[in-house]
């Protein structure tokens, strides 16, 4: 299946070696606690075999995983691991913190009367913990280095777009992230390279004062603003990849597009535009198809899921794990999820 990596390669120089810095939105979020756990050890669903063997291909050094189903002792995670090393691909040290997905307000934030529903949690979630991230890797986690920007309230960004009329006694609780803000560092031969995760919500669903959507862009606003300094907490050492799921694609579908395109044109960050080869043509987009990182039967391609190298780190190639739909193993990936991984190879020096 790597052979269906589409990537453009540059030469690494000598003395160095690369690194495949990924994400994915891998869809394994069910719809009640312990539902996940389950179905891995039964070992019949289909959607976690194609999602193993596709991480398998994948081969990626560090990936963040969002939308899987956080637990208090990470066993599912660790269920999951155990399944990719039967498949040879060990990922010996795993991470995950408590998502604001499922996390209670307290506030009847949807109006529709009924305080507890998952719209009216920190981030939509049927249970605490449902659709939360994780980090897999192959290079030591510096854990306990790890900073956790999660609880940071949406009223505190600089310029934030706070739905008009918003209850000011929910904006005293309001997270800004959905899912979670982590700066996680994970250990290589040039030091800690710093991973700065996210999942937005959705930029839809939405009523007239249009919530999502306003949330969806400054959560991308965060981090141009953690970049350059513009908030509370010190900003993030470099070398550093900011990655996860945007759920805003800079042209097309759904979405204030502006909050991703800055982000994109930040200068301290460089955009490779990883591509996938599935031929794709939608010539009612603005974007180039092959930029795509998911397919909806009512948007089509989007663009969604970003890896984001620091501006000095080199790298040597990038790509989607998106082959076209007559090779064989389109439909495994089909199987797996509705986004496709994007990875990025950045080039480590290595110690002498």
């Amino acid at each position: 299946m790597r052979a269906f990596l589409f990537a453009t390669l540059l030469s690494v120089p000598a003395g160095a070696e690369t690194l495949r810095i990924a994400t994915w939105n891998v869809g394994l979020d069910r719809k009640g606690p312990g539902l996940l756990v389950q179905d891995i050890v039964r070992g019949e669903d289909p959607q976690i075999a194609a999602v193993v063997q596709v991480l398998a291909a994948l081969n990626a050094d560090v990936i963040l995983l969002t939308s899987i189903d956080y637990d208090r002792g990470g066993v599912a995670l660790n269920l999951l691991a155990d399944r990719l090393d039967a498949a040879g691909a060990p990922y010996p040290h795993r991470f995950a913190l408590r998502p604001n997905t499922g996390m209670q307000t307290g506030f009847d934030v949807d109006g529709n009367g009924r305080p507890g529903d998952p719209r009216d949690a920190q981030g939509f979630g049927q249970f605490s913990g449902q659709g939360g991230m994780a980090i897999l890797s192959r290079l030591p986690v510096d854990a306990g280095n790890a900073r956790d920007h999660s609880a940071f309230l949406w009223r505190d960004l600089p310029d934030a777009l706070l739905p008009d009329a918003a209850d000011p006694d929910l904006l005293a609780v309001q997270r800004l992230a959905t899912t979670g803000f982590w700066d996680v560092p994970v250990l290589t031969d040039m030091g800690p390279l710093h991973l700065l995760a996210f999942h937005a919500t959705p930029p839809a669903f939405d009523g007239p004062e249009g919530r999502n959507r306003r949330r969806n862009h400054d959560e991308a606003a965060f981090w141009r603003h953690y970049l350059t300094g513009g908030l509370p907490m010190a900003p993030p050492e470099a070398p550093f990849v900011l990655l996860g799921d945007a759920n805003l694609d800079p042209a097309d579908g759904d979405g204030l597009h502006e909050g991703i395109q800055a982000l994109l044109d930040h200068p301290a960050v460089q955009d490779p535009q990883p591509r996938g080869n599935h031929g794709r043509i939608e010539p009612e987009h603005h974007g180039d198809p092959a930029l795509d990182t998911a397919i909806y039967a009512s948007l089509g391609g989007l663009r969604l899921d970003y890896v984001l190298p620091s501006a000095g780190l080199a790298i040597a190639g990038s790509g989607v794990l998106w082959p076209a739909d007559d090779e064989p193993v389109a439909h495994v990936l089909r199987a797996a999820s509705h986004h496709y991984p994007v990875w990025v190879d950045i080039v480590v020096p290595v110690e002498p």
